[in-house]
């Protein structure tokens, strides 16, 4: 079986984007906005855990994400078909 390589991107992108979107608005809700550096505000230019933070987090992860799926479709498809020829 094969994965569609544009559709498991877009999938890994918008789980990843919600999912750092809605945990930066989880920290902010139970300890308040912040400015203080955190591992993935060195890792997302701009991201803070902050309103506007949360906004700038949101797009780079789902940039992220899709770059990110797409490469592990791409080798999952390419390593199952040397595989399936086996069988």
């Amino acid at each position: 079986m094969k994965l569609d390589v544009k559709a498991f991107g877009i999938t890994c992108g918008l789980l990843w984007g919600f999912a750092v979107f809605a945990l930066t608005w989880w920290v902010i809700i139970f300890d308040g906005a912040s400015d203080a550096p955190t591992f993935i505000g060195q890792l997302y230019r701009g991201y803070t855990l902050t309103p506007v933070g949360s906004l700038i987090g949101l797009v780079w992860a789902l940039a992220d994400g899709f770059a990110g799926g797409i490469i592990f479709a791409w080798l999952y498809n390419n390593l199952a078909g040397r595989n399936g020829d086996q069988q």
